[in-house]
């Protein structure tokens, strides 16, 4: 499946998606189904949000980040989380709501209900047994923002649930963002997928590989180029050097040497 997680439009590069869909066709990935685009789905996420905002698993907020901030500093804490606001549930139905103020974003009730276990537990298949209490580390978390745009953390579970999406592949930086993705599974009553965080690709500075790095597309100009970068990657993931010459065959004894090493990926930490 290609799917194109474009709802943080702002930030969307012109063209990226053109150029994603030739250095996979380059490589030999050819999806099975035509691509989503995220930004085209916002009907399917609004009927998600009216069912969390129905059951009262969310709730609108009135917060800019500086209402957050004072909140904080009021109460003595500070930032958390590599300089994340967790937020303090200002606007909670149980703390008076809006307070008299216009909604702005909409937010998830991470604590269902008082005292109630707030911790996330669940087994990655590299990383191992993983757990953390979301209420305490990020807060009741924005479903949709104060710009209307839908969040990330939304439109990537109703995605995986529409889809049918029962395994997730992806880098160990977005490890943090499955508690908060398995909550929202919970809470619509969705079947959470099995997860499983690769190591990053990164640079001479240590720095992960992004846009934001100002790292470059790859020039996959033939097949040649199109097998090194495959054999780069591998290497990344731990996978054996692999003899099979052309990249169809190689594809092909990567996916075998990949499966073979289900296994043991929990001691690839």
């Amino acid at each position: 499946l290609l799917r194109f997680e474009d709802v943080d439009t702002p930030r969307c590069v012109p063209g990226a998606a053109s150029v994603i869909q030739q250095q996979l066709a380059a490589c030999g990935l050819l999806p099975d189904q035509a691509p989503v685009w995220q930004s085209q789905r916002g009907a399917l996420y609004a009927a998600a949000l009216q069912r969390l905002l129905d059951a009262g698993r969310a709730y609108p907020c009135a917060c800019t980040r500086q209402d957050v901030a004072a909140a904080l500093a009021a109460a003595g804490q500070g930032r958390q989380r590599h300089g994340e606001l967790v937020y303090p549930g200002t606007c909670r139905p149980a703390s008076g709501g809006l307070h008299g103020r216009q909604p702005r974003a909409v937010r998830l009730l991470t604590s269902a209900r008082p005292g109630a276990d707030r911790q996330v537990h669940w087994t990655d298949r590299r990383l191992g047994a993983q757990g953390q209490d979301v209420e305490a580390a990020v807060g009741d978390f924005v479903l949709k923002r104060a710009d209307g745009l839908w969040a990330y953390q939304l439109a990537v579970v109703v995605d995986d649930a529409d889809q049918g999406v029962t395994h997730v592949v992806r880098g160990e930086d977005l490890a943090d963002n499955t508690p908060r993705q398995r909550m929202l599974q919970a809470a619509l009553g969705w079947p959470a997928p099995v997860y499983l965080h690769v190591p990053l690709v990164r640079g001479p500075d240590g720095a992960k590989l992004s846009k934001g790095h100002g790292a470059q597309a790859l020039a996959l100009v033939d097949s040649a180029a199109a097998l090194a970068a495959l054999r780069a990657a591998a290497a990344v993931l731990g996978l054996p050097a692999l003899s099979a010459g052309t990249l169809p065959d190689w594809l092909a004894a990567a996916v075998r040497a990949w499966a073979g090493m289900m296994p043991t990926l929990a001691t690839l930490r």
